[in-house]
């Protein structure tokens, strides 16, 4: 049985399907209002403006992030498979809503300041989690990369467009993708698979 959602739930969840699908600068709140099937100044009654939904969204993902980062990186064990379950660890998150997952990765350019630059601050210090894992791989010889921030990007780049295309009923579940994809990521940093490279070139898609 599906959760029953408040009203500032409601409001939230309809926001951010509308952000995602109109963009956040396009969408006003008598959009919202439709959506919503109410009057434009009863929504007033539990936000204060669209930008707080934004910022809802976009600290409550960067949260959820993170949160299964550390639980991925909780368990000791070599760069390979650290690197993995990072992997499969953003790939839950993206999955688990991909309207916000989109307003996350695209929206977040309408936040306003200061939260503009804490978004990515911690945008900043995710990826340098992600980075951290590939140069310890360089270092152990695990990874053969000429640098962990290319590297870094060539692994977001080729996760961050699985919200444009992601079906809960489509043929792989996330768990699923994320094995497909981490093999296919891991080809290009493996030391031991030196004849095989992927580039940036060969993962990105509009994301």
């Amino acid at each position: 049985m599906e959760a029953v959602l408040s009203r500032k739930e409601q409001i939230e969840k309809t926001a951010t399907a509308l952000f995602k699908s109109k963009g956040f600068s396009a969408t006003s709140m008598r959009d919202l209002a439709n959506a919503l099937g109410i009057e434009a100044a009863s929504i007033y009654s539990h936000i204060k403006s669209k930008e707080e939904i934004l910022q809802r969204v976009c600290f409550r993902m960067a949260q959820e992030f993170f949160d299964a980062l550390d639980a991925a990186e909780s368990i000791d064990g070599p760069a390979t498979e650290k690197l993995k379950r990072a992997i499969a660890a953003h790939v839950q998150v993206l999955t688990k809503n991909t309207a916000a997952s989109a307003v996350f990765l695209h929206e977040w350019r309408h936040l306003s300041e200061p939260y503009l630059t804490e978004y990515l601050l911690l945008r900043d210090k995710y990826e340098g989690r992600f980075r951290e894992i590939i140069r310890r791989g360089i270092n152990s010889g695990e990874f053969s990369v000429p640098d962990e921030k290319f590297a870094a990007l060539t692994v977001f780049s080729g996760l961050n467009w699985i919200h444009t295309w992601y079906k809960p009923e489509g043929k792989m579940n996330p768990a699923q993708i994320a094995e497909n994809l981490s093999a296919m990521l891991l080809t290009g940093l493996n030391n031991t698979q030196k004849d095989i490279t992927l580039t940036p070139t060969h993962l990105n898609t509009p994301n």
